[in-house]
């Protein structure tokens, strides 16, 4: 038996300062700029503090992360410094990508980062296994994985569940599109039956009652609406020829001019055939499909993410878990058959209270499949012609910024700020010219304003960071 919560607070945004969090989570918030909580935060925050086995409906975009990193934070038990041998996981965050886990992992070092001791790890597919083994015998307090790599390390006796307190399924819907569902569920027999589980999801389709019946006590359900509101995603259909669909791309991009787009297709070959197109009208376009390999998609993520790239055009199976901020639009290249795969990709712009264009391009063969997302999403499909599509004028439309890659990450000691300070102190940068930064273990990506590049590129490969000589390279093509 569950009990349904909808959201629907006439009083304003709720602020955190409400809920019963500890003064370090408080002081931490306010450091971040969290002052109220989304609706879903408002929702969801206080039945989870309170124990609540909880199934929260939310699409993606709308502060589902903080909400349940903010509940499962403040149900560590602190490590005593004398405490001897390694910590022991207290909370287990399975995603279904690795993408959306490192995204994970990001906002929980965020909002944990006033705790002493605390070490937040990552578990996926596509990394080797050994430093992973080597991160858990030092023993770490969360963390946050896919399904099947959990279930490898589990078979080792790597991973030890006996003091977990909190299970958070994230992105619950696309774990069982990826056939998750018995592998969630060979997790979840080896965690404390005592214990409190989170599920999140932006549709809910019929497995997640099945999911939520085997592995939840007496959950309260929160269902918030799924659409965004009508002005934070314009939605714009054009009617296409098949020969001419792919031209259609370059004329929403050329008229619309959005900074950075993210373009579906259906199937690996579309995505190569749009690729073509794009780069030969001058488009800086990514690719992310099936066929890549870890290094690549994690290059090209990086690339997109710090606006170095104006397109990334990918399948759905791709884009799975892919989180990106500041998205202004997404062009479906071809209709989904799924109605609610067509909610997940138009979700990707306008999040939270920014503003996004999704553009659906539809031939008449794809006509059926328009009426059944109407349907199933409740709204008429505003129709405007092609030939409406014209150039904004002014120079070609290009990425603000390019990415360096520097051979050197974690493992070598090298941290953002030492990156920062290299081109600012250094190199002579303001801050508006240098974006985001990305630190792995043995690379470091940072974002520079396009103009400057060149110039950034031969200094930094003749100048040193933390004292020592760097190899440097354009990340291009």
């Amino acid at each position: 038996m569950s009990t349904t919560d909808r959201a629907t607070r006439t009083d304003g945004p709720a602020p955190f300062t409400s809920l019963p969090l500890s003064a370090a989570m408080q002081h931490n918030l306010q450091q971040l700029g969290y002052a109220t909580m989304t609706p879903i935060q408002a929702a969801t925050l206080p039945l989870a503090l309170a124990g609540h086995d909880l199934i929260a409906q939310a699409r993606t975009g709308s502060g589902k992360t903080a909400a349940f990193s903010i509940a499962l934070l403040m149900r560590l038990v602190p490590r005593r410094a004398e405490t001897p041998g390694p910590a022991s996981v207290q909370a287990l965050v399975l995603c279904p990508t690795r993408e959306l886990a490192d995204q994970v992992t990001h906002e929980l070092r965020r909002l944990a980062r006033a705790e002493d001791n605390l070490k937040v790890l990552t578990l996926c597919g596509g990394a080797t296994m050994r430093p992973q083994l080597a991160s858990l015998a030092h023993g770490a307090q969360v963390v946050v994985g896919t399904p099947g790599r959990i279930l490898d390390h589990l078979a080792r006796g790597s991973l030890d569940l006996a003091a977990l307190n909190t299970l958070v399924l994230d992105e619950a819907d696309r774990m069982l599109d990826m056939g998750f569902h018995d592998d969630i569920a060979a997790v979840a027999r080896q965690c404390p039956a005592q214990r409190q589980t989170l599920l999140f999801s932006a549709t809910y389709p019929e497995g997640i009652a099945r999911l939520s019946a085997a592995l939840m006590r007496q959950p309260r359900e929160v269902k918030l609406s799924q659409a965004p509101a009508a002005t934070q995603i314009r939605q714009r259909f054009y009617e296409v020829r098949e020969d001419e669909r792919l031209h259609a791309v370059g004329l929403l991009l050329d008229h619309y001019r959005p900074v950075g787009t993210l373009a579906f297709c259906n199937t690996k070959q579309q995505c190569r055939d749009l690729m073509a197109v794009l780069r030969a009208q001058g488009y800086v376009a990514l690719e992310l499909h099936g066929d890549l390999e870890q290094r690549e998609r994690d290059q090209v993520l990086v690339r997109f993410a710090n606006r170095s790239a104006s397109v990334l055009v990918a399948t759905d199976l791709a884009a799975r878990g892919l989180d990106i901020a500041q998205l202004e639009a997404v062009i479906n290249v071809e209709i989904t058959p799924e109605p609610a795969t067509h909610t997940h990709r138009i979700g990707r712009t306008g999040r939270v209270d920014a503003a996004g264009w999704a553009f659906s391009l539809a031939s008449l063969d794809e006509m059926g499949r328009v009426g059944a997302i109407e349907q199933a999403l409740g709204f008429a499909s505003e129709w405007h012609p092609l030939a409406e599509l014209t150039p904004a004028g002014g120079a070609p439309l290009q990425p603000p910024m390019q990415t360096l890659q520097i051979l050197g990450g974690r493992k070598e000691k090298i941290r953002a700020g030492d990156v920062l300070g290299a081109l600012t102190k250094d190199l002579g940068l303001v801050a508006a010219q240098v974006g985001k930064i990305n630190v792995n273990d043995y690379a470091t990506y940072v974002a520079v304003e396009r103009g400057a590049a060149a110039q950034v590129l031969h200094k930094l490969a003749a100048g040193k960071i933390k004292g020592r000589s760097v190899k440097v390279r354009l990340l291009e093509g």
